[in-house]
């Protein structure tokens, strides 16, 4: 049975509340994925090749994803 935690990071990205400032718009269009918002952060959620393509399109766009 795969590790809880490697499938967690393959579903989400999660990023500084500002971090998508002027690309969320165009990320929830593109892409199959939902953000959650917290004070503190945001979760990008969705399949495991959405979340590969929205960070590489964030990585393209000049957002730090880790």
């Amino acid at each position: 049975m795969p590790d809880p935690s490697s499938l967690r990071d393959s579903t989400q990205i999660v990023l500084p509340r500002h971090a998508l400032d002027g690309h969320r718009e165009c990320l929830e269009n593109r892409f199959t994925i939902t953000v959650v918002e917290t004070p503190e952060q945001l979760r990008i959620i969705g399949s495991p090749v959405e979340i590969k393509a929205a960070s590489d399109y964030l990585t393209r766009n000049g957002v730090a994803v880790a």
